[in-house]
């Protein structure tokens, strides 16, 4: 029985799921399920990272095997601990827990003692050519490449050199530990591929113990058999990686994991690039690594993504053999549809426009009992103040309304959110500019929601604040950070910084109902017909939070205008 028929899902199983299954019947029969995460810690983690991390984690509890976190570790001139420490925290936050913590580092030993394994069997030498002299003598694509003049080193002096490389007698890019393999091979990752280089650098880990390091090729796979992975799930550029990876196993004799390799995830209007991401935060286009405009965990979760949302997207968009982009769109819907069950509602007014209901008593506050969350009664009801004197959207307004505008318009009706059916009699403008400061209206005392005697009906309901209530409250109107979808594409003679959104932020002082002044760092609300926001987790203080947009809602009316059918 597959683990898709004991778990009574209808789901197919994916090509990963499918060779898997396959696999633990035959090749590692009597063996449990094995998978690995093993980032860099090199910069912080993004979207496409997490699509890797359901992927592993999820495999390893859907077929009741294990998951380690590894830190590929190889290269300390960009690694940090704090890389190290984030890492950790994100994995942790979309809610997965490794079963081993492990680091490229632990087996540096092992690693050094193998190559040393491989010198004396005649599959490696240390090579004197520079990188560039490297990569002159490896041809191209279509031209094979020639030997180094020092393949044919003796066994007892590469000893020797790879002796001495360790002890750093020798500067840095001097000499490297290269496989001996195959210089005419069609993949060029066959063609006698470095194993390691000199570096002297200080090591987030090992301090100066070495100064001699591996390349991801030599540490990857070894680093798999060492931990018993049976499967490295990678992404398809590693696909031609893997005779190499499959190579080292195999000339060392020890255990032989299988690597797989799936898409891996490309959004539109994001770069997923480490390297660009970092120009990004280096040059001031953004905030930081946390900046809510990023696409690494840390953006999202401070825009007020939740992991159920990342780990929804993630289902949502399965597991493909082929490079495709996805739309950000779908990332988009996946955290609305989880907010739109969790999120508590409130009322706030980005632009708002006076509204004086001239028949409504002038000192009457009364308190209208709000909805927490239609779609979970559990949450229940708040008490809204209601008074004279209101403030609603000036977008909710319009002087000369199409047919299709079931918003508030001169003689026209609309029900104020909560509370009552209100008619516009005037409209009030600024003598100097012509601008709308103030409406007029009427309110119909008989149509109060939940009254149990509001018979009459109308299409447009706005929502509203006390205008004596409300708090003022910091707003940002996060929206895409570039303006085309394919930001990596650009423009001639220009680069990706080009495709950067000048409107991508902006930033408000809202009116908001008085109870919002007393949300906490991370909560999380759908301001009511305007879209999601949370409260932010950095810069929020003690009764003077800070929102950010997560996504807006879909509007209708937006719509219909975008498409021309207004008249």
């Amino acid at each position: 029985m597959s683990a898709t028929e004991s778990e009574g899902s209808t789901r197919r199983l994916n090509f990963i799921e499918q060779e898997i299954e396959k696999d633990l019947q035959g090749r590692f029969a009597g063996r449990k399920l094995k998978t690995r995460f093993p980032p860099e810690p090199n910069g912080y983690l993004h979207i496409g990272h997490a699509k890797s991390i359901c992927l592993n984690f999820g495999l390893a509890k859907k077929y009741g095997g294990t998951c380690n976190l590894r830190f590929d570790d190889t290269n300390p001139s960009k690694e940090e601990q704090e890389y190290v420490d984030a890492i950790q925290d994100d994995v942790r936050w979309l809610g997965f827990q490794w079963d081993e913590l492990h680091y490229a580092s632990d087996y540096f030993e092992q690693l050094y003692a193998w190559a040393i394994e491989l010198i004396r069997k005649g599959l490696a030498y240390v090579c004197d050519l520079t990188p560039e002299q490297i990569r002159e003598y490896r041809g191209t694509l279509t031209s094979p490449g020639k030997n180094s003049p020092y393949r044919d080193r003796p066994v007892e002096e590469n000893l020797d050199l790879f002796a001495r490389m360790r002890a750093g007698e020798f500067p840095d890019g001097s000499r490297t530990l290269r496989a001996k393999i195959d210089m005419a091979s069609p993949n060029l990752n066959l063609r006698d591929p470095v194993m390691y280089r000199v570096l002297h650098a200080s090591h987030h880990r090992t301090g100066d113990t070495w100064c001699i390091y591996p390349m991801y090729d030599w540490a990857h796979g070894q680093s798999d058999s060492i931990e018993g992975i049976t499967h490295s799930i990678c992404t398809l550029e590693f696909e031609d990686h893997r005779p190499l990876y499959d190579w080292f196993c195999e000339a060392l004799g020890i255990f032989h994991p299988r690597q797989i390799e799936f898409a891996r995830l490309n959004l539109t209007y994001t770069v997923m690039s480490k390297r660009k991401l970092l120009q990004l935060v280096k040059e001031g286009h953004v905030a930081g690594w946390d900046d809510p405009r990023m696409p690494t965990i840390r953006g999202l979760r401070r825009r007020g993504y939740t992991p159920e949302s990342i780990r929804d997207f993630c289902e949502r968009i399965g597991v493909a053999k082929f490079n495709s982009t996805i739309d950000v769109g779908v990332l988009e819907n996946s955290v609305r549809d989880h907010l739109n069950q969790t999120a508590q509602r409130a009322m706030v007014v980005m632009n708002p426009i006076k509204l004086v209901l001239t028949n409504y008593p002038t000192d009457q506050v009364e308190m209208v009992e709000a909805v927490n969350n239609p779609e979970d009664p559990a949450a229940g009801t708040r008490q809204v103040p209601f008074s004279r004197e209101l403030l609603i959207e000036r977008d909710d307004f319009m002087e000369d309304a199409p047919r299709k505008f079931f918003r508030l318009k001169p003689g026209g009706e609309v029900r104020l959110r909560y509370a009552y059916i209100i008619r516009c009699e005037e409209v009030i403008k600024d003598p100097a500019t012509g601008q709308v400061i103030e409406l007029r209206c009427t309110y119909d005392p008989a149509t109060r929601s939940g009254s149990g005697t509001a018979q009459r009906k109308v299409k447009g309901i706005i929502h509203w604040v006390s205008a004596a209530h409300a708090v003022d409250v910091p707003v940002r109107l996060y929206d895409r950070l570039f303006q085309c979808e394919n930001p990596d594409q650009a423009p001639p003679g220009g680069t990706f910084l080009d495709n950067l959104n000048p409107d991508s932020l902006q930033e408000v002082v809202a009116k908001a109902e008085p109870a919002l002044a007393e949300s906490q760092p991370g909560q999380r609300f759908q301001f009511e017909r305007t879209g999601y926001f949370v409260a932010d987790e950095v810069d929020s203080q003690p009764g003077r939070p800070v929102f950010n947009r997560t996504v807006a809602l879909r509007d209708s009316w937006a719509k219909l205008q975008a498409k021309g059918k207004v008249n």
